[in-house]
């Protein structure tokens, strides 16, 4: 769900243009009202059809916008130089630039559109001021826990215009003299206070710290301890639909109701076991962001299994795809071990470790540290002393990862682990007493802002809203995540 956690998902669109110059909420400008509508006509599809069928119809195509790009004929030396201009990268280039610091970013590709799609709370990114970036809004979320039980939560939901938050973030850079190289960045090499970065074209730079934010795929961070990762994997399509039955003022954020299951004997079973549920972010009665997700699972769930499942659910809705706009594969490693602290060459983004270890949110926790990690950073490289070499690394890691940050994501980790523990019917077992916790509590823990203490104050909690069968599995399946939990905080604190 950036995708629920993603994240992850669209606008308001008319569709009664020609889909060669359709203005998807992905790509393009948008309409803040929605449009009386003409739908244009989509090949004809059989009813019972499947999707996959389909092939998308968006050709995403880079950002039209002027960027400084690195002269070869200038000096090949940065103060900071960031790999990959994804959200977390940028969003950290504009905020270390701020204070004269001379930053490049390396990308192969840096105006190309991002992949996938990013949901975010709307209050996230209004404390972050980035509200206008975001190109729909829904008053309201729900979960369907079950056939017969169904949470309303009063918090707004929003979909992050990638096309916008991406300009809003490479026009600060601009403002700020940015440089950006196309081109991967091959390898790097250290010495005692600057480091060394080869590029695919035959570039060399220079810097005194290397930022790796290119993604979960990254060879340049180094991990001390074995990966453990949980996988969040999904399949989402933007689709133009003949009709679908979710209101339009409310995402669902999550439906684990398995009714549609009732004829595919081996998926239900699978699914009881390891189970998904369905994402939708409504915008008009004929255009809806649809998601099968795998909220977690070690190790990760196949992707196949996943569309088949989301067919069957789609079948059973009475939602007949007409065409499809934008498909996209999630795949969110979560909640393995924090990367080697300090090492000589610093992460940002999903290699960092901030993905939430329970939902895979990403986006707005990304925008929100890398003002701290850069103000790390300019504590070192904007001072008079020049602070450069071990003390920087060390500054720069525990900037971003102070001991009770480390520690609260051990609790995140413990949750993760718990849920990965859970059949179909503990998991709506535990939903159904978690969005029963004061919102403080559950907006906190989804937002990754709750204290260490606050955790376990959730953790307490939640026990004791659980039903009788959920507080069974948490005595018989928590106690060697939890014993392990304990640990590792104490392993932190020492």
């Amino acid at each position: 769900m950036e995708t629920l956690f993603k994240p992850s998902p669209p606008a308001l669109l008319t569709t009664s243009i020609p889909y060669s110059s359709l203005k998807t909420p992905f790509l393009h400008p948008f309409l803040k009202t929605p449009p009386r509508k003409n739908h244009h006509k989509a090949p004809k599809t059989n009813k019972f059809t499947s999707f996959l069928e389909l092939e998308p119809i968006s050709n995403p195509k880079p950002l039209n916008f002027d960027i400084p790009w690195f002269n070869p004929s200038d000096r090949p030396s940065f103060d900071v130089i960031i790999i990959g201009t994804g959200p977390a990268g940028l969003r950290l280039a504009e905020q270390v630039s701020k204070n004269g610091i001379k930053v490049c970013c390396i990308d192969p590709s840096p105006l190309s559109m991002w992949p996938n799609n990013y949901g975010v709370w709307v209050d996230e990114f209004e404390s972050l001021g980035l509200e206008d970036c975001l190109d729909k809004i829904w008053p309201m979320a729900c979960v369907h826990v079950n056939d017969h039980k169904t949470k309303y939560l009063g918090r707004a939901y929003g979909r992050v215009s990638r096309k916008e938050l991406k300009l809003n973030l490479l026009s600060k850079c601009v403002a700020n003299s940015v440089k950006f190289h196309k081109a991967k960045a091959w390898k790097i090499e250290h010495e005692e206070f600057e480091s060394f970065i080869a590029c695919d074209d035959g570039t060399e730079f220079k810097a005194s710290l290397i930022v790796d934010a290119s993604g979960f795929t990254s060879s340049f961070i180094e991990y001390d301890k074995p990966r453990n990762d949980g996988f969040q994997i999904a399949h989402g399509i933007l689709a133009e639909v003949d009709d679908h039955p979710f209101d339009l003022d409310k995402v669902v954020l999550m439906d684990f109701r398995d009714s549609h299951l009732g004829n595919e004997p081996y998926l239900r079973a699978r699914n009881s076991r390891f189970p998904t549920f369905l994402y939708a972010m409504p915008f008009d009665s004929n255009l809806v962001f649809l998601e099968e997700t795998s909220l977690v699972s070690r190790p990760v769930l196949s992707y196949m299994e996943v569309k088949k499942r989301m067919v069957a659910r789609l079948r059973h809705l009475g939602i007949r795809v007409r065409a499809i706009i934008e498909d996209e594969k999630c795949l969110i490693p979560m909640g393995g071990p924090l990367p080697r602290i300090p090492q000589n060459v610093m992460a940002m983004g999903g290699n960092s470790g901030i993905v939430h270890p329970a939902t895979g949110y990403t986006v707005a926790r990304a925008m929100a540290l890398a003002p701290i990690l850069a103000e790390s950073i300019i504590e070192c490289l904007g001072s008079t002393r020049m602070i450069r070499g071990t003390p920087l690394y060390h500054k720069a890691w525990n900037g971003l990862w102070p001991l009770e940050r480390r520690c609260t994501r051990e609790f995140y980790r413990f949750g993760m682990e718990t849920l990965l523990k859970l059949d179909l019917d503990g998991t709506r077992s535990f939903f159904n007493a978690f969005f029963d916790l004061d919102p403080h509590y559950w907006q906190g823990f989804l937002s990754s802002r709750l204290s260490l203490g606050e955790l376990f104050m959730l953790g307490f909690s939640l026990f004791g809203h659980g039903s009788n069968s959920s507080r069974f599995d948490l005595v018989t399946k928590c106690p060697s995540p939890l014993v392990k939990m304990m640990g590792n905080i104490a392993l932190e604190a020492i």
